[in-house]
């Protein structure tokens, strides 16, 4: 199920939603009007903290010195 987040077009209040299904009603808990605009969200991604900035955190095999070559 996806989480998206909302600005009230009323109150300008940020909120997030779990959303089961497209046709569910969404409400502002902060006023409760029914007016409200999805917004662009940037999603995460759970890491091991161990990725370099010097391979821009690529990990993967194939190339040299990427791990396919065998040369580390």
């Amino acid at each position: 199920m996806p989480i998206y987040e909302y600005i009230c077009d009323d109150c300008k209040a940020h909120f997030e939603k779990i959303v089961i299904n497209k046709q569910q009603e969404i409400a502002c808990p902060k006023c409760s009007s029914k007016k409200a605009t999805i917004q662009l969200s940037v999603f995460a991604t759970a890491g091991n903290g161990s990725s370099s900035p010097s391979s821009g955190g690529f990990t993967g095999g194939g190339g040299c010195c990427g791990g396919g070559c065998g040369c580390h």
